[in-house]
């Protein structure tokens, strides 16, 4: 038996309830499994998915719709979500050797499998889909608009935290003639990235972004800053602004989302508990506020750039790419971690689509003289 759930207007209903106006969107999807969601949440639909005790199709979808309503958490939900952030900011669980987990638990799954989904440019971030529908291209775009906002210029010294695969390094260095250092906490990254930067003016270290030395002219951060955790947000701002000479800019690329708030639903605080648990260990979605502090304090706002939606293109994308690579990969990975990456690529994409998640571009400066200019 199917069950039909509605938006309008940023309002969700279950089966037969009326819609006082026509609805936007509407769906059909299995009883059974919107019987899940209503008691148990995301979090317990996903454990029975990854466990092959359901089947789910159109998860993104699903997760669209879910994240269109304003189902509010249940006081025992909320508090179990709220405990969560609370450890966050008073445990500190970023700090010492445990900011290199995500480097060993997410990271650490192994090269090949984000060869096949990430495509050519290994870049495992929100792509930029202005001019192309190529994720590849989308991918090299990204980057170029990152170079302009810096507005890199030959022999610039670069710092870049939390590098990855080197992605920026080798193509700012590459087309702008820039030197960069690169910081990332797995050793996967760093030694596929100093084999991808060979002949560059580039270095890559095996470094906690707290442990950084020196000064540079620009600093990039391309969605690092999530596994910093809210306890260690001021930190991170502290090292930005110590390792940026007078008159540079930093641009920080951050998923941001607003947790445990009037503003979020019990649906999204719920999947966040699943993403939190089996993919990014540790992880924090900044909210806008947090985002702003630093400007109240030091730093200049020069720009802040807005593009979710192109996540939702990125994530399918992915998904796309890792399920024609499936039957290379099935070997090393198995059903479970098939069905555990599915619900997080579509489900992160029914997030970004539904504007429950949001992607930013932000430009600080520290003293930029002039007037910026915004590159788009």
């Amino acid at each position: 038996m199917s069950e039909s759930l509605a938006v309008e207007s940023g309002q969700a209903q279950f089966g037969a309830g009326e819609l006082v106006e026509t609805s936007v969107l509407e769906r059909s999807f299995p009883r059974e499994i919107l019987s899940v969601v209503r008691k148990e949440g995301l979090f317990q639909l996903g454990e029975e998915y990854i466990a092959g005790k359901r089947e789910l199709g159109r998860i993104d979808e699903l997760i669209d719709l879910l994240m269109r309503s304003r189902e509010s958490q249940s006081a025992a939900r909320q508090l179990r979500v709220m405990l969560y952030y609370l450890s966050d900011r008073f445990l500190n669980p970023q700090r010492g050797e445990r900011a290199y987990n995500i480097g060993k638990v997410h990271y650490g799954l192994g090269n090949q499998l984000f060869e096949r989904m990430l495509g050519e440019s290994m870049t495992y971030t929100c792509g930029y889909f202005c001019k192309t529908n190529s994720l590849d291209q989308a991918q090299y775009d990204k980057l170029d608009l990152c170079c302009r906002k810096l507005k890199l210029e030959r022999g610039m010294k670069v710092l870049d935290i939390g590098c990855g695969w080197g992605n920026f390094a080798k193509f700012a260095a590459a087309k702008y003639g820039v030197t960069v250092h690169g910081v990332t906490v797995s050793e996967r990254q760093a030694e596929f990235a100093r084999n991808a930067c060979k002949g560059l003016p580039v270095e890559i270290h095996l470094q906690d972004y707290r442990d950084i030395r020196g000064t540079y002219d620009r600093i990039v951060s391309i969605e690092m800053i999530e596994a910093v955790g809210r306890k260690n947000l001021p930190t991170y701002f502290d090292v930005v602004w110590r390792s940026l000479n007078p008159g540079g800019l930093f641009l920080l690329e951050v998923i941001s989302a607003e947790t445990v708030s009037s503003r979020s639903n019990r649906y999204f605080d719920s999947y966040l508990m699943w993403i939190l648990k089996h993919i990014f260990p540790d992880g924090y979605l900044p909210t806008v506020t947090e985002l702003a502090e630093p400007c109240r304090q030091r730093f200049q706002l020069e720009d802040w750039h807005s593009f979710g939606p192109d996540y939702d293109r990125t994530l399918m994308a992915w998904h796309e790419n890792f399920e024609r690579a499936w039957d290379e990969l099935h070997v090393d990975y198995g059903e479970k971690f098939r069905r555990i990456w599915k619900y997080y690529l579509l489900g992160c994409a029914g997030l970004f689509r539904s504007r429950t998640t949001h992607l930013y571009q932000i430009l600080y400066s520290k003293g930029f003289g002039g007037r910026y200019g915004v590159e788009r």
